[in-house]
């Protein structure tokens, strides 16, 4: 029987391997030199190619990042969806985002670090960043419900009129505010851990991580 694999061209199977190639390539130049040091033409160099040679396989220095940008965004959005479908509550999405920064820091800093200059993202890239949130929104309804804090009712109420980034998620105003509290509190902490920024202070940075997690996951 002829699967999926026997129909594609070995010029196709070539193609799909060289671009590969260059995005080890890109991702080995942003750990060294980051985004703004991405060089179409150094990495052609390397694989032994011309630069114009290289250019058939991505049309520009944008393409590329959008592809790299694309790729991470998806690893994210499979890895939350597969911790919500499990049953993860918000401490086992928050481990799992963890282990996905974690693994490849560069690709958590190329979407949630600094932007890169002169770049904007294509549409396809928003839709797949709103199925990242969709997972959290997903996860925070499903956690225990609680009072919002007289010191944030107010945002609280604020959020049932500015709920873009949401999409169309059915989430009350109260899931708004955990999910938020959620993003901002556990990127804050991951940022700071992967650029370094905890070494040489002379705390466990596990013991950190699952502090901060288990407050977040209690509403306080």
């Amino acid at each position: 029987m002829a699967t999926d694999a026997d129909a594609v061209s070995p010029r196709e199977r070539y193609r799909s391997q060289v671009r590969a190639d260059i995005k080890a390539r890109a991702w080995a130049q942003l750990a060294k030199s980051g985004a703004s040091g991405l060089s179409l033409n150094a990495i052609a160099k390397e694989l032994g190619m011309s630069g114009p040679a290289l250019y058939r396989y991505f049309g520009s220095r944008d393409e590329l990042i959008t592809e790299l940008i694309r790729d991470a965004y998806r690893g994210l959005a499979e890895t939350f969806r597969a911790a919500a479908d499990s049953g993860a509550g918000i401490e086992g999405l928050a481990h799992a985002l963890r282990r996905w920064a974690l693994e490849d820091p560069q690709r958590y800093f190329l979407v949630y670090g600094t932007p890169v200059p002169g770049y904007h993202a294509p549409d396809d890239i928003t839709a797949i960043a709103q199925e990242i949130m969709a997972a959290l929104l997903d996860v925070c309804a499903a956690a225990e419900p609680e009072a919002p804090a007289p010191a944030s009712a107010g945002f609280t109420a604020h959020l049932s009129q500015h709920r873009r980034w949401a999409g169309d998620h059915p989430a009350t105003p109260g899931v708004l505010r955990r999910a938020l509290a959620f993003w901002t509190r556990m990127h804050g902490v991951l940022s700071l851990e992967l650029a370094g920024h905890f070494t040489g202070m002379g705390f466990d940075q596990d013991r950190l991580f699952d502090a901060e997690v288990a407050e977040l996951a209690s509403g306080r």
